[in-house]
């Protein structure tokens, strides 16, 4: 009895133990939740503020898209900012303290190295002396901006999540700020073109300069806009020595991704409606939450404040995407004109090896840590900041460190009405250089570089010596740029390739240009029609034809039949890829993969040399292609391993290796069938706290698919990469026009919005650019 009676108090009190965990686990659910909701911004109240002039609106829709109403564009910009706050406030965060190098005062010393590669630029402080010089009207929109930010930090009644997990405090926001905001989009857009300038430096010191321009050698893709070419390589491949060759260790070289964009444009003799018609997709990392925010900004067209209600057609209608921490839509439409961006990639940094002669002096940027603090030091120069490299002392001239680097001067595009009025203010804007393309409601379209560039004209791929430095010039704004309006074929494309012309190269140089497969299959599939609407340029947006590995593909399949036994699995997948980057093919995961490792390990010995020089070929790897084909095609002996019979004994070990790699880490049995390559490329946008906490992914993180489309395509998609949204309007048209973006709106896990529109993205839908049925009204009243 007593031996029973234990086991069943030991029962019931296992009972009890499990019942108290489960309580306790629900307990700590319940209160992770609540703290949650209260987190929640309040998108339907009445507020006051003393910081605007007249009623202001701030309406979601469905998607939680932000409509603004208000009496002035600067009551706009203060509603604006509002409505970034409630929503995105620790993504600015991030963006401010990225730039500045502000990190580790939130995540401790795991953020330091970064934090000290920022501190390089001194951007805080730039920010503080661009500010100071901006027009009046730039600042009050800044100032005007920067209150509606900190009036919905303030309003909101508990910090958000991941100010809890960092255990930190929001700090409030500044104007600069949002100076740093677009900082940060420079270092993005224009941080490959100073890592491609050092690279090739090192290159040249390492292997002279007939190999630098073997492997710098215009592409065969080339696609400018007015169709002149760069001539071709027609020197000899140059020898490796038999050293090198034994020393060589076959790593993977990095593949960079081209942080960039496509768009096309057609004028209005190729639509129905006569209206120009643009296509718009930037293409920048994937994060939880996507970069942009939906906005539409509706506001009088005469800014006067006054108290009468302006009639509709006085009213400014802008819509599109604002980026969180800046006052303005980035790109859009108003009715009578559209906008868009890709990466222009013309050269804005140089490098100069300085000299014995160089003054130079100490800078001390103190680094906050979450207890303490650390005093970092930079040595500058009149050419800029010092980084030693091989011994050797290099001061980086960059556009980003001119008081011209940053305006608000792209605000003044939402009232603008023609191609030809927006092309005037293109050169006066402030952000890095991009290719804008403009169209307009009469049927112009046109392309221009928009932002800053220095007035100097001896760009250079390869370190300066101070006396080949224009000084002055670097500290003076490039005034005029090139332009390319209403073409006789009505037909513009740009991809991050080369598109200014041969004559004008020579003065805004290479900044680090795509191959411009992107761009030539863009331009040849607009010049297969004569009428377009939305739905075709959408579709040519999801365009996934793998013309550039065509060559590879038949390479490889030539190789393989060699041994038709041994590799008949591979053959005949590779026999039926399907000629794109789709889903269910194994052949193209296949073919991807081979010359991918054909580069890497025909590239190796330079690559091991120049990553024992802290360097390395991964920047530049993309022009590696013509190169890599003139090697297959000549086949020199000096290059090949000499562990190889021939070259194509080498290539089959190339693809052997890749295909050994693939089914490593991608199947459990060893299956080609596994290699599909939505699987190898599944699109996974993850929250940057579930990478550190896997645990939270199944709530942070958007659900996972497979993937679609690739680098070399118009279909751009890598596993956490791609086309940050699609857009296309003809504008006056806006009702057809078409808006696509990879995430919600919201920051916030329990909002409705956080993944609203990411279904609708990975399905294809054409998501519309106007706002949908409205959900929500928040009123803010003068005081």
């Amino acid at each position: 009895m007593s031996i029973s009676l234990a086991k069943v108090l030991q029962s019931k009190i296992t009972q009890y133990t499990v019942t108290i965990i489960v309580l306790l686990f629900m307990l700590t659910l319940l209160a992770i939740y609540a703290v949650l909701r209260l987190s929640m911004p309040d998108l339907n109240a009445q507020i006051s503020s003393k910081d605007i002039s007249s009623k202001v609106t701030i309406e979601r829709d469905q998607l939680g898209s932000a409509i603004i109403t208000a009496n002035s564009r600067l009551d706009a910009s203060y509603a604006l900012g509002y409505a970034h706050s409630q929503d995105r406030f620790f993504q600015m965060d991030l963006l401010r303290r990225n730039a500045a190098g502000e990190l580790s005062e939130i995540f401790g010393p795991m953020a330091l190295e970064r934090d000290k590669s920022r501190r390089f630029h001194q951007l805080r402080k730039r920010s503080q002396t661009i500010f100071d010089g901006l027009p009046l009207i730039e600042k009050n929109t800044l100032t005007a901006y920067t209150k509606g930010v900190n009036a919905a930090l303030n309003d909101q009644n508990l910090s958000s999540f991941e100010y809890l997990l960092t255990s930190s405090i929001p700090r409030p926001w500044h104007e600069t700020d949002s100076i740093l905001v677009i900082y940060s989009m420079y270092l993005d857009l224009q941080g490959n073109t100073i890592k491609r300038d050092m690279a090739l430096t090192q290159l040249q010191d390492a292997f002279g300069q007939e190999m630098l321009e073997f492997i710098t050698q215009a592409s065969h893709h080339q696609v400018s806009l007015d169709y002149s070419q760069v001539p071709y390589y027609e020197g000899n491949i140059p020898e490796l020595e038999s050293q090198l060759l034994a020393q060589a260790t076959i790593t993977e070289i990095p593949e960079p991704l081209e942080v960039g964009s496509n768009n096309w444009a057609v004028t209005g003799q190729l639509t129905q409606s006569g209206h120009a018609m643009l296509s718009d997709d930037m293409h920048l990392s994937f994060a939880v939450p996507i970069i942009w925010y939906r906005a539409q900004l509706n506001y009088p067209l005469n800014t006067d404040n006054t108290d009468k209600t302006p009639s509709k057609s006085s009213m400014a209608q802008v819509t599109g995407v604002s980026l969180p921490g800046a006052p303005a839509i980035v790109v859009g439409s108003n009715g009578k004109l559209a906008w868009g961006f890709t990466n222009s990639y013309v050269d804005t940094a140089d490098w100069v090896e300085i000299d014995d002669n160089t003054e130079i002096n100490i800078e001390y940027e103190p680094i906050q840590l979450p207890e303490s603090e650390i005093m970092h030091t930079v040595q500058v120069t009149e050419f800029g900041p010092i980084k030693s490299i091989n011994n050797k002392n290099y001061a980086l001239a960059w556009v980003a460190h001119q008081d011209f680097a940053v305006n608000m001067t792209l605000l003044s595009l939402e009232q603008a009405t023609s191609v030809d009025e927006a092309a005037l203010l293109a050169s006066s804007i402030g952000i890095p250089a991009q290719n804008m393309l403009i169209v307009d409601s009469k049927g112009n379209a046109g392309w221009k570089i928009a932002g800053a560039l220095p007035a100097r004209s001896n760009p250079a791929n390869t370190a300066q010596v101070p006396q080949e430095v224009q000084t002055q010039a670097w500290q003076q704004q490039r005034i005029a740029s090139p332009s390319f309006i209403n073409p006789q074929d009505h037909r513009i494309w740009t991809a991050n390739s080369r598109v200014i012309s041969t004559r004008d190269l020579a003065e805004f140089g290479d900044g680090g240009y795509a191959l411009g497969a992107r761009a030539e299959q863009i331009r040849d599939r607009l010049h297969e029609q004569e009428q377009f609407n939305e739905s075709d340029f959408f579709n040519l947006q999801l365009d996934n034809e793998a013309r550039f590995l065509q060559p590879w593909q038949k390479y490889l399949l030539t190789l393989l039949s060699q041994q038709p036994k041994a590799f008949a699995e591979d053959i005949k997948f590779i026999n039926q890829w399907g000629n794109c980057a789709c889903a269910d093919s194994v052949g193209y995961t296949l073919v991807r993969h081979f010359r991918t490792t054909m580069i890497d390990n025909t590239f190796a010995p330079i690559e091991t040399q120049l990553t024992l020089q802290d360097s390395g070929l991964s920047v530049i790897k993309s022009v590696l292609e013509t190169p890599m084909w003139q090697l297959i095609q000549q086949q020199p002996q000096s290059w090949l391993p000499t562990q190889h019979n021939n070259w194509d004994d080498f290539a089959i070990s190339a693809y052997q290796q890749a295909r050994t790699r693939l089914l490593d880490q991608h199947s459990e049995e060893n299956n080609l069938s596994d290699l599909r390559w939505g699987e190898v490329n599944r699109l996974a946008i993850k929250h940057p706290f579930s990478k550190q906490m896997p645990l939270l992914s199944q709530w942070l993180d958007m659900p996972s698919v497979q993937g679609y489309g690739d680098s070399f395509m118009p279909a751009v998609q890598r596993e956490s990469f791609g086309a940050s949204q699609r857009f296309i309007v003809q504008p006056g048209n806006e009702q057809d026009a078409i808006m696509s973006i990879p995430g919600g709106q919201s920051g916030h896990p329990l909002s409705p919005y956080y993944r609203s529109g990411y279904k609708q993205y990975v399905r294809n839908d054409h998501t519309p650019l106007l706002p949908l049925e409205i959900e929500h009204k928040l009123v803010i009243n003068p005081l």
